[in-house]
């Protein structure tokens, strides 16, 4: 501890590391600063109404991403989210069209050129979305009727979203850490003292032994799934790599050993986030769709259904890691493309030792990725299960054949009757939460032991122990 606390003290006394620290947080007040500003025509006591019926939603996927700014339709309501689905699409896009993927390849140029386009396709993202957003607020008398009310809110919230995409892309460089990333980490952490906390106080306060004993059980918990988070997202798979030496005009170079680090949870939480949002798209397209519920028609059934299709029912928690195992693997092929890493080490003389060149470095790559994807999908499966249990429970009454009688066992059992229901928190405790908190954490403290020990400095836990983010 006392390295640690001596590498705080020298992230102070570097003054171009100790500027680009006070810058980051002060942006980042200015990013919470704004989530206390309204949008102009918002009917604030209807909106907290409607909120209690949407939270669950698709939407509450969205106010996880935005810090809560969705949940008060502040200027920032958004957030990011318009600028994440944005470069998701260019990065899906560059596997489709050629041209996206030769700027992909031409360096810092053409990675600016990519990121104009991400600019581009944000605000069109930000026009459609806030326009569906008024139109949704109108619907539910939380909005002025009118088409001013639209025009209003469309210009509010999507000009909010280019400021925050600003503040992102100035603190990834000119401050610590990726801009994006700490805004949407700020987000969630604001949101623990403020509405997290206290029920965890409440429940301590009760005076009852089985809520204390949940609330020592869930902290214990969460400690160790944070622990089993870092050391999985630290994890690499270490691949030799050889090269060969060749006559670079007069001079012998070459004949390196060096090795190629794969990541076993390469997906980071955007497998969790596609589950999450795939599954929350039904509950909110029955918000928009009226029924007579005297009527037992197709729209009645529907809505029956999906009522009960949430978190804790099995065959919903069993949709739910199915995509996230479906989402890991998809999205882990877009993003490592086997045959052009292959290309790529054969054009530079590089080859791993026992393999030929070309296919076969191809298919043993394939291989390894694989075997990596699958222990991370399982991983991230376990993680985003883990809490979920622990909040909405898991409905054991549903499963077939022997559910009744498991049912009567958990609930006649002392300590296990939460299990039916869960423990009834929000949701800031929740496997991508973690996720997202763990892993933003992780690569921002290893960007400013990067800064330390490039200055001579040693790192937060001594020379020979560097902490690896999870782009490192």
């Amino acid at each position: 501890m006392e390295k640690f606390f001596a590498a705080v003290r020298n992230m102070f006394s570097v003054p171009d590391l100790r500027k680009r620290i006070f810058f980051t947080l002060g942006l980042l007040a200015v990013y919470r600063l704004g989530a206390h500003i309204t949008a102009p025509g918002i009917d604030r006591d209807q909106l907290r109404r409607v909120w209690q019926e949407v939270g669950s939603t698709l939407l509450g996927v969205l106010d996880l991403f935005s810090g809560g700014n969705f949940q008060t339709i502040s200027i920032f309501a958004l957030g990011v989210t318009p600028y994440i689905t944005a470069t998701i699409i260019t990065q899906l896009m560059t596997t489709v069209f050629p041209s996206l993927k030769r700027l992909q390849e031409e360096g810092e140029a053409g990675r600016q050129k990519l990121n104009q386009y991400n600019r581009y396709l944000t605000v069109i993202l930000c026009m459609f979305q806030t326009f569906i957003v008024a139109r949704w607020l109108q619907a539910n008398n939380v909005g002025a009727a009118g088409p001013g009310f639209i025009i209003t809110t469309m210009i509010t919230l999507t000009t909010g979203t280019i400021f925050v995409m600003w503040l992102g892309e100035q603190i990834t460089e000119r401050g610590i850490g990726n801009g994006v990333s700490l805004l949407i980490f700020a987000g969630i952490v604001i949101g623990l003292p403020t509405r997290g906390v206290p029920q965890v106080v409440e429940r301590l306060r009760s005076g009852d032994t089985f809520a204390v004993v949940g609330v020592i059980a869930m902290a214990a918990a969460l400690v160790g799934l944070i622990a089993f988070i870092v050391f999985v997202e630290s994890a690499r798979r270490k691949v030799p790599i050889s090269y060969a030496k060749r006559h670079v005009g007069r001079q012998l170079v070459g004949g390196q050993q060096t090795h190629m680090p794969i990541k076993l949870n390469m997906g980071g939480v955007i497998p969790v986030i596609f589950a999450s949002s795939v599954l929350a798209i039904p509950q909110t397209v029955l918000q928009f769709v009226s029924f007579d519920p005297n009527v037992q028609d197709w729209r009645f059934k529907l809505h029956n259904f999906f009522t009960g299709f949430h978190g804790g029912d099995p065959y919903y928690e069993l949709f739910y890691l199915s995509l996230i195992v479906l989402f890991t693997f998809f999205y882990i092929t877009i993003i490592f493309n086997v045959e052009e890493v292959s290309d790529n080490l054969r054009k530079h003389g590089g080859f791993i030792p026992g393999i030929r060149p070309g296919r076969n470095t191809a298919e043993f790559l394939n291989t390894i990725l694989t075997r990596l994807t699958t222990v991370g999908a399982l991983y991230l499966a376990l993680v985003a299960f883990i809490p979920q249990l622990m909040l909405s429970g898991f409905n054991v009454g549903r499963l077939p054949f022997f559910g009744g009688r498991i049912e009567e066992f958990v609930t006649g059992t002392p300590g296990l009757g939460w299990i039916p229901h869960g423990m009834g928190y929000q949701f800031y405790f929740g496997g991508t939460s973690l996720l997202i908190l763990v892993g933003v954490a992780m690569d921002t403290v290893a960007q400013v032991e990067s800064q330390l020990v490039m200055r001579n400095y040693e790192g937060f836990f001594g020379p020979g122990s560097r902490l690896r983010g999870r782009r490192s």
